[in-house]
């Protein structure tokens, strides 16, 4: 699978949401039951993964048997200080074949409003 680039800008505290589609070269669905995904992001790319700032493993999908996934932060989540950060998305087959899919630069901007 070819990694995917893309900058992502989040607001502080705010949930997000991403769909993730897996499509085979001919654009065809892939069944992705039984796999993980898991989502990482952190201040830099030499951190160790236990110094993640968000770390999120997905094992249930929105659509497995059509290859569709989410990726879900709760505001907790990304509660995090203003700035840039790395993330990517790694995902394990259920052969054990582990694929990273997507990677980036995460930028957590100020919000303007403050909800509780």
């Amino acid at each position: 699978m070819p990694v995917s680039q893309s900058c992502l800008s989040i607001k502080r505290g705010d949930s997000f949401s991403r769909t993730i589609y897996f499509n085979d070269e001919d654009d065809a669905n892939i069944d992705i039951t039984g796999w993980e995904i898991r989502f990482t992001v952190k201040a830099k790319i030499d951190d160790p993964d236990s110094a993640a700032v968000i770390s999120k493993i997905i094992t249930v999908f929105s659509d497995p048997t059509a290859g569709i996934a989410e990726i879900e932060l709760t505001p907790t989540d990304t509660n995090q200080a203003i700035g840039n950060y790395v993330y990517d998305v790694q995902c394990k087959t259920s052969a054990g074949e582990v694929y990273t899919i997507l990677e980036g630069i995460i930028t957590i901007t100020k919000d303007v409003t403050q909800l509780s």
